[in-house]
């Protein structure tokens, strides 16, 4: 019963990161409303940024471990909001209007260039944090067997939960939360009664991009590594469970990857590894094909 909930904890962790990135993907594409393959190699740009201007910091800069690791954030962050910016402004907003089916070939193009720059950044080597925050803290404990998290994974938990109930509370009641619903219903006649159906755009899809820069960061100071192949597999599987739990609603996507991350981890405890994306995109397959009904597909015209 102990192990059972270890993997729960564990679960609590990476459900925290799915959720984030889920939350972040369906409000880009409650805008866009085409697949958007750049998501998750923006996740694995932002990690690897960090890690590697981390690296430049201390062995360059000489700086301390929290003033390296910071800068690494920060510059993580920058990087990431100008890659929304670039997509938003050059990208989205051009194939929306003319060849929208087009973005998913762009995005599945800009994937590819990002993950370049990070393999020659890195000089296709992987560069490691040294473990941060990693002691324990003991929730259950039987004989020598304990059940614990480490600092780390409970502030990470902790961060999203609090980016994730600050998000939904302002999509809620905030007028940018009106205007990204009537844009994502319909972006005409939205426009017609006045919303600035551009700057909506731009702000969504920035938005979206910056949950996935810090779901990227917060995977890196856990793991100590984000290689830059790794956003393919993340990317595809927050692709397939928002589209379970639905793109026109981003708290809805983070409850079911939250739910995705957890039975994951329990494979993970229970059942072959090596089997485990094989089961959960059978999953996901299954549940898509199952579903009673099928979402209008439209796209937002900036």
């Amino acid at each position: 019963m102990l192990y059972l909930f270890q993997q729960i904890l564990n679960g609590l962790h990476m459900s925290a990161l799915y959720a984030l990135l889920a939350f972040g993907y369906a409000l880009t594409n409650g805008v866009v409303r085409r697949t958007n393959l750049a998501y998750g190699a923006l996740f694995a740009f932002s990690g690897q940024t960090m890690i590697l201007v981390a690296v430049f910091g201390w062995h360059v800069l000489w700086l301390t471990l929290p003033a390296t690791v910071a800068l690494g954030i920060l510059a993580a962050f920058a990087y990431a909001a100008l890659v929304g910016a670039i997509l938003a402004r050059s990208v989205f907003a051009r194939l929306a209007i003319r060849t929208p089916n087009a973005i998913v070939v762009a995005t599945h193009g800009v994937a590819l260039m990002l993950m370049e720059i990070g393999r020659i950044a890195s000089e296709t080597r992987d560069f490691w944090l040294p473990p941060l925050l990693a002691w324990p803290v003991v929730f259950a404990s039987q004989g020598d067997f304990r059940a614990t998290l480490t600092v780390m994974q409970l502030i990470n938990v902790g961060a999203i939960l609090l980016v994730l109930i600050s998000a939904t509370i302002a999509l809620e009641r905030s007028r940018f939360g009106q205007r990204w619903r009537a844009v994502c219903d319909d972006p005409k006649a939205a426009a017609m009664c006045g919303v600035d159906v551009p700057a909506v755009f731009r702000h969504a899809v920035l938005a979206g991009g910056l949950a996935a820069a810090l779901a990227g960061i917060l995977t890196a100071l856990h793991f100590g590594n984000v290689s830059f192949g790794t956003g393919l597999v993340f990317g595809l599987k927050i692709l397939f469970v928002t589209a379970v739990g639905g793109y026109d609603s981003p708290p809805r996507a983070a409850a079911g990857a939250a739910i995705f991350g957890m039975a994951e981890t329990l494979w993970s405890g229970y059942f072959p590894i090596e089997w485990r994306d094989a089961a959960v995109f059978l999953g996901l397959v299954a549940l898509l094909v199952l579903r009673p009904g099928h979402e209008e597909t439209r796209v937002a015209q900036p």
